[in-house]
């Protein structure tokens, strides 16, 4: 029996979705195993060092005042737990007054979880269950709708831009007085096709994330007294949500200018993190490309299906891979007829900006309806009447970016 559009084998339905979700998860483990051994080659003689070290300076210590061993080592694991709970030698802020705990939550919400200070009680352990449940889910949606303004923004000024540039070399008509009306209306039509890349959105991100890090590195260096490169990497621990806590700002028991210093800290985690959030998704499609660039390339074959190959769907964009309406991946900041967005579907830009500002409301239900039909043994087909390209699919921030919404009725 022959298939029709997708076979059955291993994960499910083989076809350039499930090709393209391995070769990722493929990807992502040479990726670890590639950075496991990088790090490792960097950072375990370091920590040869420091034991042989550590194990000199105990016995010397140890020898010097005539200590006994094993007492020594149960002091130091007192410490240990001292340190755990927030005491340190040095002076530093109480780490649960309501400042640092206000501190804390923050770090819990945003995810960033420097591990810093954590709750020692049954209760406070419970208490962040609970509260880290809604708190992160409320800040995840302030990031997605952070998101779709950026990128409204940065899509409108792009557009603005572009029009300037193809006014100036002759392509659209400056206004004049008689017959303004007309001339907008004739330079309205020649944009309206017009989408914005992906690729200049990413750079344009990039450099903003590059700049709130230098700005904040250069306080936190003057500040904290870390040098300027260890400031830049607290910074992107920090602004990406990674979160290690060797490194933390704002710990001291008191600054110079305190409160102005502390605004300025909250304001640069924030628009970092939003920077950071917002780049990482923009990648993210990038990443999906090359995905499907690779998948046409490679043109998996079936086993069950002699002759058939896994061939991207024939509106899937590629890098190098252009049709006549576009040359890459763009977002739209237009609001057109449905065969304008059926145009745009074949055409393979990222996501018209209708689509983008109602996803965040369709997505949930999107998602609800894929595990209803997967549940009930009816799991969406290729050859259905809904059109789908490379970037389509996905829930949450990435659904915002990419998903054309097809299956729901949000364009009619």
């Amino acid at each position: 029996m022959a298939c029709r559009g997708s076979c059955c084998c291993g994960f499910g339905p083989v076809n350039e979705d499930n090709a393209r979700f391995i070769m990722l998860m493929l990807f992502i483990i040479l990726y670890l195993l590639c950075g496991a051994a990088v790090f490792s080659a960097l950072e375990h003689p370091m920590e040869k060092q420091a034991k042989e070290r550590w194990t000199q300076r105990f016995e010397f210590f140890s020898q010097k005042y005539n200590l006994n061993r094993s007492d020594l080592e149960t002091f130091l694991r007192h410490y240990e737990e001292a340190n755990v709970a927030g005491i340190r030698v040095d002076t530093l802020r109480p780490r649960w007054d309501f400042t640092g705990a206000f501190y804390f939550v923050g770090t819990v919400v945003s995810t960033i979880g420097f591990g810093m200070t954590t709750p020692a009680t049954v209760g406070g352990k419970i208490f962040l269950i609970f509260y880290g449940l809604i708190g992160c889910a409320a800040t995840i949606l302030f990031f997605n709708l952070f998101l779709e303004r950026i990128i409204t923004v940065l899509a409108i000024i792009l557009k603005f831009c572009h029009g300037v540039q193809r006014r100036r070399k002759g392509v659209l008509p400056h206004d004049s007085r008689q017959g303004t009306s007309n001339v907008r209306l004739s330079r309205e039509d020649s944009l309206a096709g017009w989408k914005p890349s992906v690729y200049c959105v990413m750079l344009i991100l990039c450099v903003a994330a590059i700049i709130v890090s230098c700005c904040a590195s250069a306080m936190y260096s003057s500040i904290e007294g870390w040098g300027y490169l260890d400031s830049l990497y607290f910074c992107f621990v920090a602004f990406s949500t990674i979160g290690f806590g060797d490194m933390v700002s704002s710990q001291r028991a008191s600054y110079e200018n305190q409160t102005v210093y502390r605004i300025g800290n909250f304001i640069f985690i924030l628009m970092g993190v939003c920077c950071i959030y917002s780049l990482f998704n923009v990648i993210s499609i990038v990443i999906k490309q090359v995905l499907n660039w690779l998948l046409r390339k490679l043109e998996i074959p079936c086993r069950h299906c002699p002759g058939r190959s896994l061939r991207p769907r024939r509106n899937a964009v590629m890098p190098g891979h252009s049709r006549t309406r576009v040359r890459n991946i763009s977002i739209d900041t237009d609001a057109v007829n449905d065969s304008e967005m059926d145009g745009r579907r074949l055409s393979g830009e990222m996501i018209s900006m209708r689509d983008f500002l109602v996803a965040n409301k369709v997505n949930l239900a999107i998602m609800q309806k894929q595990l209803s039909e997967t549940a009930n043994g009816h799991p969406r087909t290729c050859g259905s009447t809904n059109r789908h390209n490379g970037f389509s699919g996905g829930v949450g921030a990435l659904g915002i970016m990419n998903n054309r919404l097809a299956e729901t009725s949000a364009e009619r």
